[in-house]
């Protein structure tokens, strides 16, 4: 139960929605630094806050989001979807920051959101806490955050909004009864299969998740055995780097669980300079995640059984959730982006339309 401090001040955010017409960020066009960083796909918008008032700057609905990187093709895709949805013809202002993976320069970005009074934070966290003292600090200022993509641990959830992404958790849960299915197919239900797993960054709510909810399914075989399950921060070098160890390591894999696209490709790559096959035909069973158009060729191929949709167009969810907090509208704890489970057999219907 929340205590009455806490009422108080949700009430006091609540009446900062409500006047927040009367205190927007003086800016103009020309008052607005696009600043393009280097060395990686994420683009940062500041916003100097030096510029007069116009009629229509004033309307705008001013939404700060720090995104955790651009550390795969999947993480571009949710920026763009992003930068889509957050237009000034679509009525808002938007102050974008990437981390760069760095949990430090996400709370640097917040504080500064705060400090530019922002209407609105949007972030995708990259690991699941240490949180609590700046979203502490937002809600002082009267600042919903909503949480994009990853999820949070903190002990006081009225710290953000709600959260808009995938049910990670369901996704591990899908690649391992999709496995059962397929091994049930093949004749292979009561063979010993040996599975190794390449996770995500330590400590992500997708890495978690995913590994959660394989690792429940895995646990109803007692023929399934998971040789490894090692870190390759979802990135094709490290998967590389791990995948040459790994197949030095073990003769007898049966299946790779990739909890990636960009992983899964830099596993192909050494399965191929290995001499292994994959995929349908071949020696080793691949399950990947995210489902990037590049990857659904390889499905398309044969080279990937299975690659386990995670939506990153989370843009016009977490648009929803603004405007409905914009006329007063209950809110959900969470809101699941449709996902789909895409093979060989249906992969076709789908990947001509694929835009990222």
């Amino acid at each position: 139960m929340k205590s009455a401090a806490d009422r108080e001040k949700e009430e006091d955010g609540m009446r900062h929605r409500k006047c927040r017409g009367k205190k927007r960020i003086r800016m103009t066009a020309a008052a607005m630094i696009f600043l393009l960083l280097l060395g990686g796909c994420g683009k940062q918008f500041e916003v100097d806050d030096t510029g007069g008032e116009t009629s229509s700057d004033e309307d705008l609905i001013v939404v700060g989001v720090s995104q955790l990187g651009s550390e795969s093709m999947w993480r571009t895709a949710n920026t763009t979807s992003i930068e889509k949805t957050f237009t000034r013809e679509n009525g808002y202002l938007l102050v974008f920051d990437n981390a760069r993976q760095k949990q430090e320069n996400q709370i640097k970005a917040i504080r500064s959101f705060i400090s530019q009074q922002v209407d609105y934070i949007v972030f995708s966290p990259i690991e699941e806490s240490g949180w609590d003292v700046v979203l502490e600090e937002a809600r002082d200022a009267g600042i919903p955050v909503i949480v994009m993509d990853r999820g949070l641990k903190i002990e006081d959830e009225s710290l953000y909004v709600t959260r808009v992404g995938s049910d990670f958790r369901a996704e591990g849960e899908n690649a391992g009864l999709w496995l059962e299915d397929y091994l049930e197919e093949q004749g292979r239900s009561d063979e010993e299969i040996n599975i190794v797993v390449l996770q995500g960054t330590n400590g992500a709510t997708s890495t978690i998740g995913r590994t959660e909810g394989f690792e429940e399914i895995a646990a109803r075989h007692d023929n399934w055995n998971i040789l490894e399950q090692t870190g390759a921060d979802y990135t094709t070098t490290k998967a590389r780097e791990e995948m040459r160890r790994i197949v030095k390591q073990y003769d007898d894999i049966d299946v790779l669980v990739s909890q990636n696209d960009d992983m899964t490709f830099g596993a192909l790559d050494v399965f191929e300079e290995n001499g292994i096959t994959t995929g349908v035909d071949g020696d080793v069973i691949v399950i990947s995640f995210d489902a990037v158009k590049s990857a659904l060729e390889r499905v398309q191929t044969g080279d990937i059984n299975v690659d386990i949709e995670c939506n990153p167009e989370q843009g016009p969810a977490v648009e929803s959730v603004i405007r409905m907090l914009e006329n007063g509208g209950t809110i959900e704890r969470d809101y699941y982006v449709y996902e789909k489970i895409f093979t060989q057999e249906n992969v076709g219907h789908y990947i001509n339309d694929r835009s990222y």
